[in-house]
């Protein structure tokens, strides 16, 4: 089908041809080459919070407050002013069409942390259950370093003593059911340690080495589905208990037999301790699949993420590498875990070769996402983007030996760490990659505009994104990052510049289509 510039062109062509089947949402996102954000209102005045993200579904804008203590929700509006004049276009926006209230409606405030300011929000972390537009929200004490281990705790791994996973209905902000955790720890930096698919939620405890798997009821309730740990089965922990009943308590007839022992009432013998004598239900899992020529070498459960319902990717490695944001720079192991058999299918170091061909062949089965999301089925991967394909390619050619295990670092993928906005379709447009791309991450501010150009000819430049005139008059010596939030389907997009190592209030710029 020919495409031209004109958008009215193209709604035309639209009326008249049929797209191929299964191409029918392809189709309709080339519209987007036409509606991009085009124009911008640099350093908004807008309320000092930390803007986390959109909702995957477009409804709602999530946010905290500066001190960590509240969640704030906003509807995204589209710009709506009158204009008196003859020619509107040539005249600038009015005062006050350029606020962020312009664009975006307080929905409501609500309160998750403690009073007294020990406890605070996450703000890195946020999963939103879209087919009940529920959100997803973490609480925590500080973190304590250097605490000794206690019982099946791992040593070097610090411990929060309180984490509350709060379960929030967005439409209105009330608080449905909560999840605490004392004494433990859960790598929420990027949503690392939680993975949501569907309607269940997985969370990875490092320091007590244990994966919850819970359930999201459509009543609002969170439910324990199992532990996968010390235990796999939900019989194992009863069958052990009974094997130490055994041992502890043999035959009496016999007892009286055993020199040196108390036997009145049966209250003196000892039992043994299973942490010194058994690993983990997880680990006798690995081990035994070591032990059948993969590796000899056990290592410490980190992150986690679903594949499917029954199968989860887990990293094994080291604790520095489980508690440090370079992740890549540790040698781990990745395992994939049958929940409902107990057993270990596949086993692979972080620099496997085969590893490595299978990503960079189906990227999209390691990007799980839940299947009430349909925009995240059309996120951009080296798996179903021939360009996205050829950039990765060029990058290997040209890079060290350690190419393959910087890539595979990053498994297990964060959940829902990527935008399915349109503008990062990379079939539809090109932008440098180092400035901006889909992933939720910060990157270093650029004095320079980010460009997104057109993928087909005549290769057009569309439209840009700039920091403003902030970022040009900086001090060299203050170091800044950017993050940009871009709405799932809206020519609609945030960009937020922070000083870091400064309290100083937060750049935002909002770019839209004029």
């Amino acid at each position: 089908m020919f495409r031209r510039n004109n958008i009215a062109s193209r709604i035309f062509q639209r009326q008249i041809y049929t797209p191929a089947p299964g191409t029918s949402v392809y189709c309709a996102r080339r519209f987007y080459e036409n509606l991009v954000p085009s124009c911008t209102i640099y350093d908004v005045e807008c309320p000092d919070q930390s803007f986390r993200k959109f909702t995957d579904d477009g409804q709602y804008l999530i946010s905290f407050s500066r001190n960590q203590q509240d969640l704030v929700v906003y509807r995204p509006t589209w710009l709506s002013f009158s204009c008196k004049e003859e020619d509107c276009d040539a005249h600038d926006l009015p005062p006050k069409a350029k606020r962020f209230e312009s664009f975006f409606t307080h929905l409501y405030s609500v309160s998750l942390a403690s009073c007294n300011g020990n406890e605070l929000i996450c703000k890195d972390f946020f999963l939103y259950v879209e087919s009940n537009q529920y959100g997803i929200i973490a609480t925590s004490t500080p973190s304590i370093h250097d605490a000794a281990a206690n019982g099946a705790a791992i040593q070097g791994v610090p411990y929060v003593e309180k984490l509350t996973f709060h379960l929030i209905r967005l439409e209105d902000g009330v608080i449905l059911d909560v999840k605490v955790f004392h004494n433990d720890f859960v790598n929420l930096t990027h949503n690392m340690g939680v993975f949501l698919y569907d309607d269940l939620l997985a969370i990875a405890s490092l320091r007590n080495q244990t994966i919850h798997i819970l359930q999201i009821r459509d009543s609002g309730n969170l439910v324990d589905v199992r532990a996968i740990g010390a235990f796999c089965r939900e019989d194992d922990e009863l069958f052990l208990n009974s094997n130490a009943q055994c041992i502890a308590f043999p035959d009496k007839s016999k007892l009286h037999q055993l020199p040196g022992n108390n036997v009145q009432n049966g209250t003196h013998l000892s039992q043994p301790n299973q942490e010194d004598s058994l690993l983990s239900g997880i680990k006798q899992r690995l081990l035994s699949f070591i032990f059948q020529g993969i590796s000899n070498e056990e290592k410490d459960p980190a992150l986690v993420q679903f594949l499917d319902r029954q199968h989860l990717l887990i990293k094994f490695g080291s604790v520095d590498g489980g508690v440090s944001r370079n992740a890549d720079q540790h040698t781990a192991f990745l395992a994939v875990y049958n929940m409902e058999t107990t057993e270990i299918v596949a086993f692979y170091q972080n620099s496997a070769e085969e590893l490595y061909l299978l990503f960079e062949r189906f990227c999209d089965h390691f990007h799980t996402a839940s299947k009430n999301s349909v925009s995240m089925n059309f996120v951009s991967s080296h798996s179903n983007n021939i360009h996205a394909l050829e950039q990765i390619r060029s990058v290997k050619s040209k890079a060290s030996s350690q190419f393959m295990k910087k890539m595979l670092g990053s498994l297990p993928y964060s959940c829902q760490s990527l935008s399915p906005s349109p503008y990062f379709d990379q079939s539809l447009f090109r932008f440098d990659e180092k400035l901006i791309s889909a992933s939720d991450r910060p990157r270093q501010s650029t004095d320079h505009p980010i460009k997104f150009i057109l993928r087909r000819q005549p290769c057009s430049l569309k439209f840009k994104i700039k920091l403003g005139p902030e970022a040009g008059n900086a001090d060299g010596r203050t170091k800044k990052i950017a993050s940009f939030l871009f709405h799932p389907f809206l020519p609609l997009a945030l960009s937020i510049q922070q000083t870091l190592f400064l309290q100083q209030p937060s750049v935002v710029n909002i770019h839209f289509r004029g």
